[in-house]
């Protein structure tokens, strides 16, 4: 493998795991969001990750390794579809005539793991970039 695509493999994580952050962000901003644009309270999302071919050079299409390499990729985000929590408070402007109010599905602590976890991949592809920069530094000390 070469170092480009070493980079390549590592940027799309870098990618694939800052959406990730960014959607579990957008969950605990909107944990107590009772009205969206779509109506009701706020659903929350989840990211689903895919490995993907990397595209191979010419060279790559005549090594057998190179076929086998994978990027990550988002392939969507989805809602889920859990029911949302329902609260007794009469005074509640969404309140309905019961006086339930419905509160979005979004589980503070999960998405609090999910950040911790993506920020985690986040980290260990950083040090992999670091190590394949070194790499090419130190090939590029060689030539000197």
């Amino acid at each position: 493998m070469d170092i480009l695509k070493a980079m390549q493999i590592s940027g799309s994580a870098l990618k694939a795991e800052r959406t990730r952050l960014n959607i579990a962000a957008t969950n605990l901003a909107n944990v107590n969001t009772t009205r969206t644009v779509e109506g009701g309270p706020y659903k929350a999302k989840s990211v689903v990750f895919a490995a993907t071919p990397l595209k191979p050079d010419f060279q790559g299409t005549l090594d057998a390794a190179d076929r086998e390499l994978r990027k990550v990729e988002v392939v969507e985000v989805v809602e889920d579809n859990t029911p949302f929590k329902e609260v007794h408070d009469p005074s509640h402007p969404d309140a309905d005539e019961n006086g339930m109010v419905q509160l979005p599905n979004v589980n503070s602590v999960e998405q609090m793991v999910d950040i911790m976890s993506a920020r985690r991949a986040y980290e260990a592809n950083v040090t992999a970039l670091d190590a394949v920069k070194d790499m090419a530094l130190k090939a590029l000390d060689i030539s000197r």
